[in-house]
């Protein structure tokens, strides 16, 4: 399914000609109409440096590995010249030689082409020790040639030549992309590049090289029967769809992709990558006026998660959806997430990448199953898992208070499992919410504040006591309590309005309060942070309100 979607994909693509790719070529062999040689004419790439490979063209392209596969017209110096790195290698460099003579005379024969013909004669004739190179020829940069001004590769006879030659040679089965009868391809030639962790020439995606991955004899890509022209044309797609920006998001050791079977301007990795408020808002609106014509709701979506694996693409994920219900998700999504400022105000959309970080202290230590997490929610809708609950709560500990896109990470991990979730729905304080574990983390902001106001220490009662507070609320909260009083003896006396401010909160939030829950369910020390992270926005917001009143 995933192969045949992918090769759908690339017939909306101004695909290069079959088995052509671009291709770095450092150096032109300038030859004049007979195959006389004229000089060696160098190149530059966009970036032109030191490890500059040369200015890319469309040259034709073969998969190998360690074997003798010739390219047309176009490879390094060991095919192209017969010169090698390495002496010891010399016989390998000859016979590699010989294998381009013999792909070119091949093509010369069926083409009849002059310019073809003419750089036969050069490579028939050559005499390398007379060849005078620069002091700076590589062996490893890639060589091609130019007739009298012109590049035989752009020949469309030598393209058709070359798409012909290379789907000859296998097997004629079903394939499973196409499902018409035609010669597999033992290897796919073309390798899907921009794999995180993954070799930068490319890595394949089908393909088997032990008994283990093998099934009824059937070796390396023959597992799954694929047809020349399948197998190149959802590799090529693949790597269409890396290199742009609206269609990959690199999560960590993941890349995910995403496509339409039409043309369409809905795409979710702005939404998941930087969310603009406006835009959300907007999608919001849309999904809350029905606004979206069915057409569009109804078009294929597709999206597939990628890693590398002992050095071959690995699938991590397969989504085959429609556009409305993306959309339908992705605004679900950005309620879950609601939350207000840490001052009180609005906030903002948080990214898949804030809200994954947010439960690691460093880049290198987030788990791609955290990202796959938050993508499925995103994407699919499916509810986020308990264990993603205790990594927020571990990491607030850790912190010793939580963080916006902590404490947004913990409400959308209680109300995901709801399908109906409500705009406002946990999204600033709750002064009806009786839960006792809520209640007890608005207590421990009321308590911090009135520490605060009375002596300003440097540190507070939440960098020493958060972790027991928000686990074990009994075990601490009876003596902190006790001890505020002394700091309302000296509010009292000193600031008044400030005093009977924090005795009303103190008392209204204790009202709700039987008694200190012994201990709290991870689901319970969640719903703590909560409350102390809403009770400290709403006292913030109360406080630059004040202070606007009072300059007006």
């Amino acid at each position: 399914m995933l192969l045949q979607k992918l090769a759908e994909y690339a017939d909306r693509l101004n695909l290069p000609p079959r088995m052509y790719l671009k291709t770095p070529v450092k150096w032109l062999i300038e030859l004049d109409g007979k195959g006389n040689f004229l000089g060696l004419i160098k190149t530059e790439g966009r970036m032109p440096g030191k490890k500059d490979r040369g200015k890319e063209y469309l040259v034709p392209n073969v998969g190998r590995s360690s074997g003798v596969r010739a390219k047309l017209l176009a490879d390094n110096a060991e095919y192209v010249l017969g010169i090698g790195r390495d002496k010891s290698d010399a016989e390998k460099v000859r016979g590699r030689h010989k294998a381009f003579i013999e792909c070119i005379k091949k093509c010369a024969d069926a083409t009849g082409e002059e310019d073809v013909k003419a750089v036969l004669r050069f490579l028939e004739g050559l005499d390398i020790s007379t060849l005078k190179l620069p002091d700076d020829f590589d062996p490893s940069h890639n060589l091609t040639f130019r007739v009298d001004g012109r590049l035989p590769v752009e020949l469309e006879s030598v393209k058709h030549f070359w798409a012909t030659e290379t789907e000859r040679g296998g097997k004629e089965e079903e394939c499973i992309v196409c499902g018409r009868v035609a010669p597999v391809v033992e290897r796919h030639d073309v390798k899907i590049k921009r794999i995180p962790g993954g070799q930068s020439s490319g890595m394949a995606l089908v393909s088997a090289n032990s008994p283990a991955f093998e099934s009824y004899g059937l070796k390396a890509s023959l597992i799954a029967p694929t047809c020349a022209t399948c197998a190149e044309k959802y590799a090529k797609a693949a790597n269409a769809l890396l290199r742009g920006e609206e269609t990959s998001l690199m999560v960590g050791s993941q890349v995910y992709l995403f496509w339409t079977r039409e043309k369409s301007s809905f795409s979710p990795i702005a939404f998941l990558r930087k969310p603009e408020p406006d835009e959300v808002k907007a999608l919001i609106e849309s999904a809350r006026k029905g606004r979206e014509h069915s057409s569009i709701s109804d078009e294929a979506f597709y999206s597939v998660a990628f890693s590398s694996s002992g050095g071959r693409v690995a699938v991590r994920d397969w989504l085959d959806t429609t556009v409305g219900n993306v959309k339908i998700n992705m605004v679900r999504w950005f309620k879950l997430q609601k939350l207000v400022n840490h001052d009180g105000s609005d906030g903002k959309p948080i990214s898949i990448f804030q809200l994954a970080l947010s439960t690691v202290r460093d880049r290198d230590d987030l788990p791609p199953n955290v990202t796959k997490a938050l993508i499925d929610t995103a994407l699919k809708g499916t509810p986020l898992p308990r264990w993603l609950l205790y990594q927020a709560v571990q990491r607030i500990k850790a912190l010793q208070r939580p963080t916006r896109p902590l404490a947004a990470l913990i409400k959308m991990v209680l109300l995901s499992k709801d399908k109906n979730v409500k705009e406002d729905e946990m999204e600033r304080l709750d002064v009806s919410n009786e839960n006792p574990a809520y209640l007890c983390g608005r207590l421990f902001a009321v308590l911090e504040k009135v520490q605060y106001e009375a002596v300003r220490p440097k540190a507070t009662i939440v960098d020493r006591f958060f972790g027991t507070a928000s686990t074990a609320p009994a075990s601490v909260f009876g003596n902190l309590v006790q001890k505020a009083q002394a700091h309302f003896a000296k509010l009292r006396k000193e600031r008044p309005g400030t005093w009977s401010a924090l005795q009303r909160q103190m008392e209204e939030v204790l009202s709700g309060l039987n008694a200190f829950p012994k201990v709290l369910t991870m689901e319970e020390q969640g719903l703590f942070a909560l409350g102390y992270y809403h009770q400290k926005a709403s006292d913030r917001a109360g406080a630059i309100a004040c202070k606007k009143s009072d300059k007006q």
